[in-house]
């Protein structure tokens, strides 16, 4: 099928379970364009663009952590990264019916036992109650650094951390939204590439440590953040 042909790197990120992320990129070829989930362009390069983009996160996320990838979507980065790694508690947090739809199937089709699919926004009371306290919490191409990380790290325990997946101007987006990503409890953020050894074009992500809590902390971290900078 189009788009399908693996690639050599796939064994190393996903090791004995690469024939189910095989199946994943053959559903996504078959569905994701009429159910709205892909571009008609990237049929093509659902591989490295997307699936083995989503994965190599995993060389970030600790072992046997909790995560919730939020605005899943068509379950990018959160199915990959739970094909790739068994010992993750995943959850699947998107707002669109249709969208929900697709998770149910793709997890049932795969027996993904570890994931588990909700219907929602972050920001939710009934979706923080759910996921409060996760290890790690996911997003890709959902929204600004700033808005993100107010929707996200109250998902987190203190000390866990956000893996937000970004294009090449992270960087630029760090430095605009720094002093915003502090005043929501978050330290500072880092930016990291993942998979250079498997990808043309690695993965850049930012990551947020959870560092306090954002009730009533806001004007405490801002301080704190301008002194981190001097």
């Amino acid at each position: 099928m189009t788009g399908a042909e693996r690639p050599l790197g796939a064994g190393d990120v996903f090791g004995d379970r690469v024939e189910v992320a095989e199946r994943f990129v053959r559903l996504l070829g078959a569905h994701g364009v009429e159910r709205g989930l892909i571009g008609p362009r990237e049929v093509e390069r659902l591989w490295d663009r997307h699936v083995l983009n989503s994965a190599v996160i995993q060389e970030v996320v600790p072992e046997a952590a909790t995560v919730v990838d939020i605005g899943s979507g068509a379950g990018l980065p959160g199915i990959p990264l739970a094909i790739a790694r068994p010992d993750l508690r995943v959850t699947l947090v998107e707002p669109m019916a249709r969208r929900v739809a697709w998770l149910d199937e793709v997890v049932e089709t795969l027996a993904l036992s570890s994931v588990t699919v909700l219907r929602g926004r972050a920001e939710e009371p009934g979706i923080r109650s759910r996921v409060s306290g996760a290890d790690v919490v996911t997003a890709r191409a959902v929204a600004p650094l700033a808005k993100l990380s107010g929707w996200c790290l109250p998902l987190l325990r203190q000390g866990g951390l956000l893996v937000a997946l970004k294009g090449a101007s992270a960087a630029e987006e760090v430095d605009r939204d720094r002093a915003e990503v502090a005043a929501v409890g978050g330290g500072a953020p880092r930016v990291e590439s993942c998979g250079a050894a498997v990808l043309e074009v690695p993965t850049t992500v930012v990551l947020i440590e959870r560092v306090q809590s954002t009730a009533g902390s806001g004007r405490r971290a801002r301080k704190d953040q301008g002194a981190h900078r001097g």
